[in-house]
This record gives structure tokens, C-alpha cells and sequence, in this order.
């Protein structure tokens, strides 16, 4: 079904191809017959997982992010490779950045990062039971990961000093203390 301000692509530019993402100019025909252009990013998609260890602690990763050249504390997250489900790269991403494999992996919910200007979408899951696995996947030759496990109260304090200030783990941690609200409230 098409919306009432449904933008018509007219034609499409490839400007960038990388190993992540894809940037292309497309020019629109817009809903009052005027036309713009739309520079758009193309991801692949990406997954983020809340990993709460049996002591409830959170698990994060310390990591340098080049774009605000500085250090963020995140959660462990990675991009979908071509063909792969989900939670498949989830499971994945949590032993290499983590070294930790998880007993029930639940999808909490998927976000668009940037629509405006990206379509990349990050699959958020929960991830319960943990193990530490004897020998596991290493992490990409190009990340370099510092692990953490945080109580709640730590992470908002985290959140306060702005060492988390991406939306993924934001949204995850609100989700968290969201879920312990309302449990106490039961």
C-alpha cells in the first residue's frame, strides 16, 4: 500500500561501496510532483545484545569508536554477515567480543539507528544464562574490546559520565531498569 508522502525513486547513484556500508544518491519525485535528492546510507544490519551474567550483572565492551574519537562502553553488538539470520549473528558476536555463550537468547525488539539518512536496522536481543566457553571465536583482527560487568546502578552512573552514549545500549539499559520497575511493581 503506498503512503500519501511515498517518495518515487527516479534514479539512483552508487557513490561509495565499502566493507560496511553503501552510500548512493537517489534522486525523488516527491508527493506535491517536485523533485529532491535523498543521499542514503545502505547497511547491512546489525545486532545488539543486553547480556546479564547469573549475578545479574550487565555484560559491556570498553572500545575506542573512531567517527567520535573517543572510548565508548557499549554493548556487544556486530553486523549481520550476507545470509545470516539474527540471533545467529548474535550468538556469534556474543562469544567473540565476550567470550561468553548464552543458554536463551530472546529478541526483545528491532530499531531503525538513523532513517533519515540510513537504513540500518539493529536487531536487540536478551541474552540469559551465560557460560564462559573454553575456546572462543576470536574477535575481528581489527577490534580491540575491553570487557566489563556492571550492576544496573553502575551502568546508569556510566550513563551519567556519558562513557554510554550510543542509542543501542541506551535503549537496552532503559529496557532493563523499564523491566525491573515494573517486576517490582508485580
Amino acid at each position: 500500500m503506498m503512503h500519501k508522502f511515498e517518495e518515487k525513486t527516479i534514479r539512483s547513484e552508487k557513490i561509495f561501496e565499502g566493507r560496511v556500508v553503501r552510500l548512493q544518491i537517489d534522486e525523488v519525485e516527491l508527493p506535491n510532483g517536485k523533485t529532491a535528492k535523498r543521499e542514503i546510507i545502505k547497511h547491512p544490519g546489525a545486532v545488539a545484545i543486553l547480556a546479564i551474567t547469573p549475578d545479574d550483572k550487565i555484560i559491556l565492551v570498553d572500545q575506542y569508536r573512531k567517527p567520535m574519537d573517543r572510548a565508548l562502553v557499549e554493548i556487544p553488538a556486530g553486523k549481520l554477515e550476507p545470509g545470516e539470520k539474527p540471533d545467529v549473528t548474535a550468538i556469534r558476536e556474543l562469544e567473540e567480543e565476550t567470550g561468553y555463550s548464552c543458554e536463551k537468547l530472546e529478541l526483545i525488539c528491532s530499531f531503525y539507528t538513523s532513517p533519515g539518512f540510513a537504513d540500518e536496522l539493529i536487531h536487540l536481543y536478551l541474552a540469559k544464562g551465560l557460560q564462559k566457553v573454553e575456546n572462543p571465536k576470536s574477535a575481528d583482527e581489527d577490534e580491540f574490546v575491553e570487557l566489563l560487568e556492571v550492576t544496573l546502578e553502575e551502568a546508569l552512573q556510566l550513563i551519567q559520565e556519558k562513557k554510554i552514549y550510543d542509542a543501542k545500549t541506551l535503549y537496552a539499559i532503559q529496557y532493563l531498569q523499564l523491566k525491573e520497575a515494573l517486576n517490582k511493581s508485580e
